[in-house]
């Protein structure tokens, strides 16, 4: 139980699951990010591609 209540209290965990939360945030909007970019470049290029035909 006293080793319980350590873990519960102990702070470096919690930290470290913060850090995870964050990272996995910044990766969601940047992988959004790319896949909406890349799917509008596409787009922009095969229009150019189109027109100089």
């Amino acid at each position: 139980m006293e080793y319980l209540c350590k873990l519960w209290r102990e702070e470096e965990g919690q930290d470290i699951a913060e850090y995870a939360v964050m990272l996995a945030v910044i990766l969601v909007i940047v992988v959004g990010t790319i896949r909406l970019i890349g799917s509008n470049a596409n787009n922009v290029f095969s229009n150019v591609a189109s027109s100089i035909q």
